[in-house]
Parts: structure tokens; C-alpha cells; sequence
């Protein structure tokens, strides 16, 4: 039968010895609603067909860019980018699933066009993979822990607050699920 072991208090002296830009402690996201996380991601197949994947990869900065000067479109804070091998991931946060696809479909802006361009002259290739993932997260259905971290992910998109001291909780409890390895001692 599993059992638990006592876990020390984490984070002392935490919030004093913090380098600069770095929250010391724990906090947790808090985000009002609900909220989209986007996974928006890249795979080069062929390296050496760069005429087919490059206007893909220089695709994106540009939308960005776009998004960053609308802040009424709904994305909720500047998109974390990870390259690793062949692939390049961004994750977003936005307000709604509406945003999104309005923002996707708007032929005045960047990316319908470019999605348009894509679907033309290099999807067919498959020199270069496109994949996304949308997922729609209830209000209260989150849950998020940082520690001795700078204010990033959905904290960064949806503001945050320092966990409360007191609290011993364990993720599974924040989620309101039960974990069935777990057997109170």
C-alpha cells in the first residue's frame, strides 16, 4: 500500500534571496474565467528545402508583432516560444475561443493569408509539418504553481498571487480530484 512521506516546508528565505526579476516563493496563477491555451507548433521536414518552410517560420513573428499592437484581440499576454530538433512550439493565452478563431479567419490581418499561402504552394510538399492543439479551460478548472520563478505562463497572461503560507495542499485537492495512491496517514 503506497504511503506518504512528510515533505519539508518549502520556499523559506525564498522571497529574501531572490535575484532580481525573480518572484522568491511560491504563487499561483489567477486567472477570472475562462481561458484558451493555444499550442501553435512547426516541424521542418526537409532542412534543405528552405523555400518551403522558411516563409512558415517568418510567418509567425510577423503575426505576433500584429497581435502585440491589437490588445483588444484577446491574446492574453506575449506567446513563450521553444525550439527543439526539427520543432518549434509557441503556447499562447487567449480570452476566448472566439478571439482566436476570429483572429485566425480575419482576412485583414496576417495569418489568413498566410494560411491561404500555405494551403497554395507548400502544404503539399510536406517539406514542413503545421499542428495545433486549442484547448478550452473552464473557470476554476486550472490549476498552476510556480516557485522561485519569474512571472511567466498563464500567471504571466492572467496575473498571479503569492500562495498562501498556511496552505499544504496537494494538486490533486486544488483540482477537486481524488488521487487514488494517496492514503491520508
Amino acid at each position: 500500500m503506497p504511503t506518504t512521506i512528510p515533505v519539508p516546508r518549502p520556499y523559506v528565505g525564498a522571497a529574501e534571496n531572490a535575484p532580481a526579476g525573480v518572484v522568491g516563493g511560491q504563487f499561483a496563477a489567477t486567472p477570472h474565467g475562462e481561458v484558451v491555451v493555444f499550442l501553435i507548433g512547426m516541424r521542418v521536414n526537409r532542412w534543405r528545402r528552405v523555400r518551403s518552410w522558411w516563409p512558415v517560420f517568418v510567418a509567425m513573428p510577423r503575426m505576433l508583432r500584429e497581435l502585440a499592437g491589437r490588445p483588444g484581440s484577446g491574446l492574453l499576454a506575449p506567446p513563450r516560444s521553444y525550439w527543439s530538433g526539427r520543432d518549434f512550439l509557441l503556447v499562447q493565452y487567449w480570452r476566448s475561443v472566439e478571439d482566436l478563431g476570429a483572429y485566425a479567419r480575419d482576412s485583414r490581418l496576417s495569418h489568413a493569408p498566410a494560411w491561404a499561402a500555405f494551403n497554395r504552394r507548400g502544404a503539399g510538399t510536406a517539406d514542413v509539418g503545421l499542428w495545433h492543439e486549442t484547448y478550452a479551460v473552464p473557470a476554476g478548472a486550472v490549476e498552476s504553481l510556480y516557485g522561485n520563478m519569474p512571472v511567466a505562463g498563464l500567471a504571466a497572461a492572467t496575473g498571479w498571487a503569492p500562495r498562501a503560507q498556511r496552505s499544504r495542499s496537494r494538486a490533486v485537492d486544488r483540482m477537486g480530484q481524488r488521487d487514488p495512491e494517496y492514503v491520508p496517514a
